[in-house]
């Protein structure tokens, strides 16, 4: 399996590419900085690390190429990079701003980032995947509570419309060989995201770990065909059981 793992290398993105490279996987892992990514994926077995700004198109072309070449090949992408509401409002959970007083550029930054770059990012590496016969997109969602909660312009519609999305890739690609699903962590998560003296706390917050046995699952053999689900990493297992039970 060769995935593209998009903001791979911190956070949700690390932790994943970091149980699929152990499953044997062979992992891209893209960041802002290419130095950076390179030096992240150096610390997994058999990975590499590209440079990747999901919110610029040219960008995007030039870091699929070069990982679609480097891989042979890209069997799986995972959607995953994403900015939060700190880059808006530092102290987003303990002092949240309305919509209203949101600056603009702010606003178009984490809309550039979390929803146009899961566009970006899967236009360019789907049309190959057809051509190759096949794949799988896994877009990286959130919870629906964080999607209308106070305080969260823009991550929270960022967020909503990145679903949306995927809802519509999985309607537009249904019978065509690729599937797209959706994974969330399932809570709050000990990340760059949050604010540093609340994860400080470490209280009631999830490990970005929680996304390695579902991001694993998804790109085994077993998983081939699962087509439009929105997988809850925190609770993988029940959803597990219970698909199996339905088989």
């Amino acid at each position: 399996m060769k995935v593209l793992v998009t903001g791979g290398t911190s956070g949700l993105g690390l932790a994943m590419a970091s149980a699929l490279a152990a499953t044997g996987a062979t992992v891209a892992l893209t960041g802002r900085s290419g130095e950076r990514a390179e030096s992240v994926a150096a610390g997994l077995p058999e990975a590499i690390g590209i440079e990747m700004d999901v919110r610029d198109e040219s960008s995007v072309a030039g870091a699929v190429d070069e990982a679609w070449t480097r891989l042979g090949g890209i069997d799986m992408l995972v959607n995953n990079a994403g900015i939060g509401m700190r880059t808006v409002n530092p102290r987003f959970m303990t002092e949240p701003q309305g919509f209203w007083e949101v600056a603009p550029d702010a606003f178009r930054a984490v809309i550039d980032t979390n929803l146009t770059g899961y566009f970006l990012v899967a236009r360019e590496i789907t049309p190959r995947m057809l051509a190759s016969g096949g794949g799988r997109i896994v877009n990286i969602s959130m919870n629906h509570s964080t999607m209308r909660r106070a305080g969260f312009v823009p991550y929270g519609p960022s967020r909503a419309g990145s679903e949306a999305l995927s809802r519509i890739m999985a309607a537009d690609l249904r019978h065509t060989g690729v599937t797209v699903n959706m994974l969330l962590p399932g809570g709050a998560t000990v990340t760059g995201m949050l604010p540093e003296d609340i994860t400080g706390e470490g209280h009631g917050f999830l490990s970005p770990e929680v996304m390695g046995p579902p991001i694993a699952w998804l790109a085994s053999d077993e998983a081939a065909g699962v087509h439009d689900e929105r997988i809850v990493a925190a609770e993988f297992e029940e959803w597990l059981r219970d698909r199996e039970s339905r088989q």
